[in-house]
């Protein structure tokens, strides 16, 4: 398993280097057929997800504890929200969270010409924004975080992918079936993983650039996720207890501060407002979006953002799941879906209108640039917004330092957690894998970063996470399956439990007591 693993990264990062151009075009191909093929399948899995771990949570199975029912958390709820959020997507919604709602204001199938860069278009901008980054996303993420704590914690069966198919495999998950399925969670894991690693080197090269005049160059970038994929090696090194965990906590704290910055510093009054109605606006509106599939047949949006988004979540799923799986031994499957539902998702929201809409703002009400800027470098949205914010430049300085710092936290945080993940995988489930392991996989998904930044940059992250999910995403169906077939048998036996012991005391209840002595 490990050495098959390995040597699928190793052909892979081989591959494309020998060969960049084509390796992009290929990559970008594959893209395009499933975008104009498989797009509705996409869109149909990650809302039966959403649903699927509703359902659970407010089915008779809420109640049932992952883990024994004397196990209890072991971290506490801010330490367990960070672990998650930093984990899930810190270093990717700081790429998107300015970039992606300017593009959308400057255009999307749902409003027209005459729409755009309008307050209607800026509302619809920032409801799709949060929709990539909201419940259906999260959803996908609850369901396999539950499926590896179930089948792990209460089940005692290893803590990987295969165990979620053991109500149908039985024993013959630890053979070539589920090899194959853990297996294709590391693929996905790597290189959604890389998607996320590669967009932050670009924006962390431009934050360089704007603080130091560091140019912005791939082999900048190449150098950028070598330092930081030694950082996060040594990270993982140390184990979640102490290195994920603490910078984890430290993610959450300098992005507390740097929210507060941009409301406190920003358009304080329009920004509260907007939070407002940006959630009521996607609550709203999440059915409809989360099943609507583009009738164009030419049409390209959807197939560059939404299965884009769906792809990377999907690619994420066993990495997140199983992180999440990891850090929350011990909560009922009520609280954890609740939990990891709610609780990213509004952060997620906050975030995204805090960014978001200081952007809008500037470009509705102010002087503009934003958008000129994300249409000349995408990289450069974030530090353009903070440079026109007109703060000052002490403290523009200040917001772009913080920025730059959560990115290489999250960096890290995000590389490290994917790292502990797959060793975790490959080593049949063991929670505590061997060291080399750990920086043979560190050093293994700074690399696949790289090389596909040399083979097209931002298309080919898009396209790797699509692709990489396609395959997985039908162990995602079968293991979920198996996750509810094991649900209704546990259920079962307590049923059976129950009406014995009632019948039990029924029947006590009615035979006569026996005397003792005689006449």
């Amino acid at each position: 398993m490990s050495i098959g693993a390995a040597v699928l990264v190793i052909v892979f990062v081989l591959f494309t280097v020998v060969d960049p151009e084509y390796a992009g075009g290929l990559y970008s191909a594959a893209k395009g057929l499933i975008a104009s093929n498989l797009a509705w399948y996409y869109i149909a899995l990650m809302s039966f997800f959403l649903f699927f771990a509703v359902w659970l949570s407010f089915s008779r199975f809420g109640s049932i504890r992952l883990g024994q029912d004397d196990d209890r958390p072991e971290f506490s709820n801010f330490s367990w929200f960070s672990m998650l959020f930093g984990a899930g997507i810190g270093i990717g919604i700081l790429f998107w969270s300015i970039a992606e709602p300017i593009y959308h204001f400057q255009g999307t199938p749902f409003f027209g010409e005459e729409q755009k860069m309008t307050a209607e278009a800026a509302q619809v901008a920032m409801r799709i924004a949060i929709f990539h980054w909201g419940l259906h996303g999260w959803g996908l993420f609850a369901v396999f975080g539950l499926m590896l704590a179930y089948f792990a914690y209460r089940k005692g069966l290893p803590l990987s992918i295969r165990s979620s198919l053991y109500p149908l495999l039985g024993e013959r998950i630890y053979g070539p079936l589920g090899h194959a399925a853990d297996l294709l969670a590391v693929f996905g894991t790597v290189f959604g993983i890389a998607t996320s690693l590669g967009l932050g080197a670009q924006q962390m090269n431009a934050g360089l650039q704007y603080l130091m005049g560091i140019e912005v160059s791939i082999s900048n970038q190449v150098i950028l996720i070598a330092v930081i994929s030694v950082i996060a090696t040594a990270s993982v090194l140390s184990g979640v207890n102490r290195g994920i965990r603490l910078l984890s906590e430290l993610n959450m704290q300098l992005t507390m501060v740097i929210l507060a910055l941009f409301v406190v510093f920003g358009p304080t009054a329009y920004l509260l407002g907007a939070f407002a109605s940006n959630m009521g606006d996607y609550l709203a509106n999440a059915v409809q979006l989360g099943f609507w599939v583009d009738p164009d047949p030419k049409g390209q949006w959807q197939g560059w953002w939404t299965i884009f988004y769906w792809g990377w979540w999907i690619a994420w799923a066993p990495f997140c799941g199983m992180f999440i799986a990891r850090i929350s031994k011990g909560r009922t499957i009520r609280e954890f879906v609740l939990g990891v539902l709610i609780a990213p998702t509004v952060l997620a929201a906050f975030w995204i209108t805090v960014f978001g809409n200081s952007a809008i703002f500037i470009e509705l009400f102010g002087g503009g640039g934003i958008t000129a800027a994300v249409n000349d470098d995408i990289t450069m949205a974030l530090f353009k917004t903070i440079e026109l914010m007109g703060v000052g430049q002490w403290l523009t300085i200040l917001m772009s330092v913080i920025c730059t710092v959560l990115l290489v936290t999250y960096f890290v945080t995000s590389a490290d957690s994917a790292t502990l993940v797959i060793c975790t995988l490959i080593c049949m489930g063991d929670e505590h894998p061997p060291a080399r392991y750990r920086v043979f996989w560190g050093m293994a998904i700074g690399a696949v970063a790289a090389v596909l930044l040399f083979a097209g940059g931002l298309k080919a992250l898009q396209t790797a996470s699509i692709v990489a999910a396609l395959p997985f995403s039908v162990v995602a169906l079968i293991a979920s399956y198996g996750f509810l077939k094991a649900l209704r048998e546990e259920v079962a036996e307590v049923d059976l439990k129950d009406k014995v012991v009632a019948a039990r005391a029924q029947v006590s209840a009615i035979e006569p007591p026996v005397v003792a002595g005689g006449i």
